[in-house]
């Protein structure tokens, strides 16, 4: 069982203190954008965003902030 009280790992597949992580496709579902649209974004670097291996990955959180901070 991992120990969640290390702040400096963040647990793919599941949440901690930092947010879930998700895949592009639940990225879009999850902004109600067209998965494409996330992963051009992602890969121009207008949305924050990890590439691992082929695959992009995104925290919830930080989609949040991101939202908050393009509406205003």
């Amino acid at each position: 069982m991992p120990e969640y009280s290390d702040s400096s790992k963040i647990y793919i597949g599941g949440e901690d203190q930092f947010g879930q992580v998700m895949t592009s496709v639940e990225a879009a579902a999850y902004l109600k954008m067209h998965v494409k649209t996330v992963c051009r974004l992602a890969k121009e670097g207008k949305i924050p965003a990890k590439k691992v291996g082929s695959e992009w990955r995104f925290l919830r959180n930080v989609l949040d902030s991101w939202l908050a901070e393009a509406l205003v």
